[in-house]
């Protein structure tokens, strides 16, 4: 018996944070590979004092991180290349208006000066020896670190917690993220006077879901979503939420009320992760349907 819901939605918007946490850049289309949206999380700043990876998810370390912007400047078409070195290089506006790119021989220093913490900015390689293990075998994997709140949104005694990214990427969890409209809107109508604006929650494809109602992104776990004509993305997972939701950017403020709403009434979750089944070409306005 099939279980395809053809029409669940359309693709409303597609997002790529080319420097982890930072913010990224609104797209009318991009190329996915078995690596997410082409030059999503291609690069991370690194530590150069304990060498983990910056992360707004510990905004007491790095408290400006998403005051910070990075686009892809041109490079080739995204239809190309499947190895980010194809890319061409990330430009990132500072929070006092100024701009530098990834290619200029003083950015570390100029992004050391503008978050106060020594840095090299890192692109993410696939099968890069580990330096740190020495091993020619060893796979690169970098470590970064959460800041963790309790479901009420309070402290915890030990709160923050290293955890090991996915081999050889920038990422969290999984390379495509996944929103739905419907999860936005019923935040908004359980928590009204809360901002729920899609850069809080930073997916990379977002589906409107016209008629549909609650968390209907829950459903999809263990399923393939379809997106347009080529991309099929298995749905691994919900994405468990963080501290980082809470935090202000841009014109949304901080609202801790955000992370308690998600914990009453979804567990935690705003959206899913995936994983790439079949790369291809994705649309803003794409049909989205779930198999």
């Amino acid at each position: 018996m099939s279980h395809s819901q053809p029409g669940v939605g359309t693709v409303a918007s597609l997002w790529r944070y080319p420097v982890k946490s930072m913010a990224g850049e609104r797209l009318d289309a991009v190329e996915v590979t078995d690596r997410g949206l082409v030059g999503d999380r291609a690069y991370g700043l690194v530590d150069a004092e304990d060498g983990k990876v910056a992360t707004a998810k510990n905004p007491r370390k790095w408290p400006h991180l998403l005051e910070f912007a990075a686009v892809l400047d041109g490079g080739p078409d995204a239809r190309a290349p499947t190895d980010d070195r194809l890319l061409g290089p990330t430009l990132i506006t500072l929070p006092d208006g100024g701009r530098l790119s990834s290619a200029e021989p003083d950015v570390d220093e100029r992004l050391t000066r503008a978050l106060g913490r020594r840095v090299r900015m890192q692109r993410a390689v696939p099968g890069r020896a580990s330096v740190t293990e020495g091993a020619a075998e060893a796979r690169w994997v970098a470590r970064s670190e959460e800041y963790r709140l309790g479901p009420d949104g309070t402290d915890l005694l030990d709160p923050v917690t290293d955890f090991d990214l996915p081999e050889g990427t920038f990422f969290d969890s999984a390379a495509v993220h996944v929103l739905t409209t419907a999860s936005l809107a019923r935040l908004h109508e359980l928590y009204p006077k809360g901002t729920m604006g899609t850069r809080r929650f930073r997916p990379n494809v977002l589906v409107d879901t016209p008629g549909s109602a609650g968390f209907p992104e829950n459903a999809w776990v263990g399923r393939t979503l379809r997106l347009g004509g080529e991309v099929r993305l298995a749905i691994t997972g919900p994405c468990q939420r963080c501290v980082m939701v809470t935090l202000a950017q841009g014109d949304l403020p901080k609202d801790i009320g955000v992370l308690r709403t998600a914990a009453r009434h979804n567990d935690t979750h705003v959206g899913v992760y995936a994983a790439v089944v079949t790369g291809g070409r994705v649309r803003a306005g794409d049909p989205v349907s779930v198999d």
